[in-house]
């Protein structure tokens, strides 16, 4: 699973200093929508933090990580499916990505988390020392206006937790070469505009979410978005790194969107 500012997440803290940096916290990530709550001395402490972990929330512990590892040891299932789980100190100095690192977006979390409150990210997995990339992936309908391609993007950019300034390009089907609503969605926001072969497309298919049997028999491929994400970031990180979705494919009545990434390693760059 990924997680981004708009899921929801459970502040946990013991202390008076605690509770001051989760109240920080929490109007913080409020202003990215983010659906928070602070539990500060939860009684009972093991049921009512167990339970918001498999409730799929994230879990910002302030508190010692040896206390968030006791308590979360009998519910943890799998890096594919487990919630993000950060530890900071009380004084909010360190985020500290406990659980689901990669998988479960709790290293972007954590990154996120350490720049609003100005602390030290301490990651201790190897994607740390890579730089994400981001592409996005649109389909739409002919003639689709460009307002509407945009609120599609900005409500996918707000859902994955990223802003356009981290997008490295917006991508298609080589059918919508000339799709005059991506290209000047394309230009607003200073992006390049790729598109790709039906042949180049489908070496995506085993990583898509969502397959469509009706965009199949109309342009070939099971998913224009997700693919085009897909096979964008891929294309640029040139790299061993299977490529992943942060995003499925979300959609309007005329258009489609998905958000991909991979990693480029810093002390290649």
């Amino acid at each position: 699973m990924n997680v981004s500012l708009a899921s929801e997440l459970s502040i946990v803290a013991f202390t008076e200093a605690g509770k001051r940096l989760a109240s920080t916290l929490e109007e913080k990530l409020q202003q990215f929508d983010a659906q928070v709550e602070v539990l500060y001395k939860p009684k009972p402490f093991t049921e009512t933090v167990q339970q918001a972990f498999k409730d799929g929330k994230a879990l910002i512990m302030i508190c010692a990580s040896g206390i968030v590892v006791r308590t979360l040891a009998p519910v943890i299932q799998s890096k594919l499916q487990d919630p993000p789980v950060l530890v900071l100190d009380e004084m909010g100095r360190y985020v500290i990505p406990l659980l689901s690192g990669h998988e479960g977006g709790a290293n972007d979390l954590a990154d996120k988390v350490a720049s609003l409150i100005d602390a030290q990210l301490v990651a201790t997995t190897a994607n740390p020392y890579l730089n994400p990339v981001y592409t996005v992936g649109m389909g739409c309908e002919r003639n689709c206006p460009v307002e509407e391609l945009d609120k599609l993007l900005q409500s996918c950019l707000a859902q994955a937790g990223i802003n356009v300034d981290q997008l490295q390009s917006i991508n298609s089907i080589a059918i919508k070469h000339d799709e005059v609503g991506l290209i000047e969605l394309a230009k607003q926001h200073d992006k390049p505009y790729r598109v790709f072969s039906v042949e180049q497309l489908t070496e995506m298919d085993p990583l898509l979410k969502h397959r469509s049997e009706y965009v199949y028999k109309t342009v070939g491929v099971y998913g224009v978005a997700e693919s085009a994400a897909l096979f964008a970031v891929q294309q640029i990180v040139q790299s061993e790194l299977q490529p992943e979705l942060i995003l499925a494919k979300q959609k309007t009545n005329k258009a489609t969107c998905a958000i991909a990434r991979s990693y480029l390693d810093k002390a290649k760059n």
